[in-house]
Formats: structure tokens, C-alpha cells, sequence
């Protein structure tokens, strides 16, 4: 053991570090009582009602493109759109889709 090499001395640290008092409680209660905590500074009201409903043609915002998704991407496997079959019509399709999906993420 000549060739080991050279760690700090490990510090002693005074007290238990417990931070709350030992038994979880307030030691000034009387037992079997049950204390409210103090109110936190950090309050976050909730939400008011009239943020949480969506507007009545949002569900026609969430179906139109799913609908319209599905059906580009229907009539170009069966070639009825403009041009030939193309890869971009799905994209366009999936689009379509995809806004869809993330319109319905937004409902309330």
C-alpha cells in the first residue's frame, strides 16, 4: 500500500442533519390533534370557468381535417386527384390529419 493516492480528510459534520423536528410533528401540539399547515406564499389560483370551454365550432375544427385527411389520402390510392399518385398527397393527407389531432389536444 506505498503507492496509493492522496484523498482529502473526510470532514466531520456537527449535528444529527435532521431538518425537521424528530416524531414529524410540532412538539407544542397537543397529542392525538392534528394541526393545519401555514399557508404557502407560492399560491396559484385556479383556472376560471369561462377559460375552460371551447368554443362551439371547435370540434368542427378537429373533424374537418381528420375527414378531409382520410379522404385525400383514399382518392390518391385510387387515383382521382390531378396529376399521378404521388407521395405528396399522402404528406398532405397525414397533415391534414396530424391537425386535426392536435386540434383535438386543445379541446376542453
Amino acid at each position: 500500500m506505498a503507492n496509493q493516492p492522496n484523498r482529502p480528510q473526510k470532514r466531520r459534520v456537527e449535528g444529527s442533519g435532521r431538518v425537521t423536528p424528530k416524531g414529524g410533528g410540532d412538539k407544542s401540539a397537543k397529542a392525538g390533534r392534528s394541526t393545519t399547515p401555514d399557508p404557502s406564499s407560492r399560491y396559484t389560483p385556479p383556472i376560471p370557468s369561462y377559460q375552460k370551454v371551447s368554443p362551439p365550432w371547435w370540434p368542427a375544427t378537429m373533424f374537418i381535417p381528420w375527414g378531409l385527411g382520410i379522404v385525400v389520402i383514399i382518392m390518391n390510392y385510387v387515383s382521382l386527384l390531378p396529376g399521378a399518385v404521388s407521395n405528396w398527397y399522402v404528406f398532405g393527407g397525414l397533415g391534414l390529419i396530424l391537425t386535426g389531432i392536435i386540434a383535438a389536444t386543445q379541446y376542453h
